[in-house]
């Protein structure tokens, strides 16, 4: 039987997860995908389709069988023991944080995971979720090797101007600097141009990764120049229940009201961004069908400081050459994309009605100048040919 490689990307109440083939000239074929969903709700779920998206298993679970992210990992680990046949060679995983030592995908060991469990509160919606799996799977199986993978390793390399904040040296030499995140997918889309769309894949590309968390990067000839995000996911763009950019001293007045730092974690994290100004709800798709006038202003603050952003990250290339939306909201809520592509009418693009509702590739009018597509992101194949890389010794990887 052929030799596979699994790969994890651990949420706070889900575990995605992909089993990859390893085929011929070490090519990627995918055997299954899945959900354990609804970790600590009262209705978790287990789906998982194999390569060709017919159903394996779309089961409800007892509440009690995954009461916490331990029982959720217990309860997918027998259901892949059952379906993996042999064991995987390795599992990669998704990190959300690299922090400023580890600027490329790294094999697991206890100095590793310690450092990185000293980053958690750089990404504490994140960080101990992604790192939960890896330290379940160390407990039963040490001999099997385990590759974190970084959502902020893609954005190593930044210019100074970039990575700064206007701070004292000393708090950069700490670590505080502006780290990007969402790399996974902004490398594979990076690595899909050439082949999606040749004509701008060497240019300068704005990629708009819009979902629950949202933000953009700047890519020019496949290399990210700058992000939206920063020191850590709060940043940049508008999000389900993140703010982005907020004035350092709204922060400092809620403190000044009384709110500590736990407090103002809760805040930043659950209740702002678009459930904080639609007053209900962080799902676009709720927005978009709403009539409620908060949830227009939401859907409106969201696409008026995407645009806001795609022109700054032009900027910081010197021009712009393509704009790429991808994620749940960018590759399918074709609303969001229009409204985004008109604010960005100025720099020579024009969103096609019928191309825009089939959902691309390719979403601009033959006579706009600036071209705009929707490619679908793939972050656990990225994590699956870094993980392999990883194993074979490959520092500077291979095709996605």
């Amino acid at each position: 039987m052929s030799e596979t490689v699994l790969v994890l990307n651990a949420g706070s109440s889900s575990i995605k997860f992909q089993l990859y083939e390893i085929g011929e000239g070490e090519s990627l074929r995918r055997r299954f995908k899945g959900q354990m969903g609804g970790i600590g709700s009262a209705a978790p779920r287990l789906h998982a389709v194999d390569a060709e998206d017919r159903v394996l298993v779309d089961e409800a679970m007892e509440a009690e069988a995954a009461d916490t992210m331990e029982e959720g990992q217990a309860a997918l680990g027998g259901w892949l023991m059952a379906h993996l046949g042999t064991p995987p060679v390795a599992v990669g995983h998704r990190v959300v944080h690299g922090g400023p030592d580890f600027a490329a995908p790294v094999l697991v060991d206890d100095a590793v995971l310690a450092a990185l469990e000293a980053l958690v509160p750089l990404a504490p919606l994140h960080q101990p979720f992604n790192l939960a799996p890896i330290r379940s799977i160390r407990a039963r199986r040490p001999d099997l090797p385990q590759v974190a993978c970084f959502d902020t390793a893609f954005h190593r390399g930044h210019p100074e101007v970039a990575e700064r904040f206007a701070i004292p040296e000393s708090l950069y030499r700490q670590g505080v600097r502006r780290y990007g995140f969402h790399g996974l997918s902004y490398e594979y889309i990076a690595r899909r141009l050439p082949e999606v769309a040749p004509e701008i894949a060497q240019g300068r590309v704005v990629v708009a990764h819009l979902g629950n968390g949202a933000s953009a990067c700047a890519i020019a000839d496949g290399r990210s120049m700058d992000s939206t995000m920063g020191f850590t996911a709060l940043d940049g763009l508008p999000m389900g229940t993140r703010p982005g950019n907020l004035d350092a001293g709204v922060v400092v007045h809620l403190a000044s009201q009384g709110m500590d730092a736990a407090a103002l974690q809760d805040f930043l994290y659950h209740d702002c961004g678009l459930k904080g100004l639609s007053g209900f709800s962080s799902d676009m798709r709720e927005l978009l069908a709403s009539d409620v006038p908060s949830a227009r202003l939401a859907i409106d603050y969201f696409c008026y400081h995407t645009a806001k952003a795609i022109a700054a990250l032009a900027t910081a290339m010197g021009g712009i050459d393509g704009i790429v939306f991808t994620a749940g909201v960018g590759e399918n809520a074709a609303p969001v994309r229009e409204a985004i592509l008109h604010h960005c009418a100025w720099m020579g693009v024009e969103p096609d009605p019928v191309r825009n509702a089939a959902h691309g590739p390719l979403i601009s009018t033959g006579d706009s100048w600036l071209r705009a597509y929707v490619i679908p992101t793939n972050e656990e194949r990225m994590i699956a040919r870094h993980t392999l890389d990883v194993l074979r010794g490959r520092a500077g990887g291979t095709a996605a």
